[in-house]
């Protein structure tokens, strides 16, 4: 699927939990466990960091379906600056269909060229196409924090992973 991607506005934000809140409901590729409403999304990205970048893929109809997030890994000291937590989440109608890889794509550029030189996240570990789509991006494992999130009164190990953005490790 042909998709144009771009920076979150606020008006985006209908879109968004179009995309985000069915996944939530699903309970299966996200710990996130509460949905969100319109409001709070526009203040989500009314008050995203500055420093962070919040990418969406629109279809040829004009609806998002899918959006990709990095946010700074920490605010409490200049030392991880270099540091950057990523989000992905593709509309579970238009999963594989490259929207992911078009969102990748365009944020890796972006990260870079606000100085990122190293992308992080957790994926759950029972979420096999998202550790694989991260995978082929050239994710790579780190470790699993066990027992992480307790949804629904079941733990749930995420997939610790990460990728440099940049060709040397120093």
């Amino acid at each position: 699927m042909s998709v144009f991607v771009r920076q979150a506005r606020v008006e985006d934000a209908f879109g968004i939990i179009e995309v985000l809140n069915p996944i939530i409901e699903a309970r299966e590729n996200s710990v996130f466990t509460q949905t969100f409403t319109e409001q709070e999304e526009r203040n989500f990205i009314m008050q995203f960091p500055k420093r962070g970048i919040f990418q969406v893929a629109v279809a040829s109809d004009q609806s998002i379906v899918g959006f990709q997030t990095v946010e700074p890994f920490a605010n409490y000291t200049p030392a991880c600056d270099h540091v950057g937590v990523i989000g992905t989440f593709v509309s579970i109608s238009h999963q594989r269909q490259g929207i992911g890889k078009s969102l990748f794509q365009a944020t890796f550029q972006a990260a870079i060229s606000k100085g990122y030189e190293k992308l992080f996240a957790y994926v759950r570990a029972d979420n096999t196409a998202g550790l694989t789509a991260y995978l082929g991006q050239g994710f790579g494992k780190v470790g699993i924090a066990q027992k992480h999130a307790k949804i629904d009164g079941r733990y749930v190990d995420e997939i610790i992973i990460e990728r440099f953005l940049l060709t040397s490790r120093k």
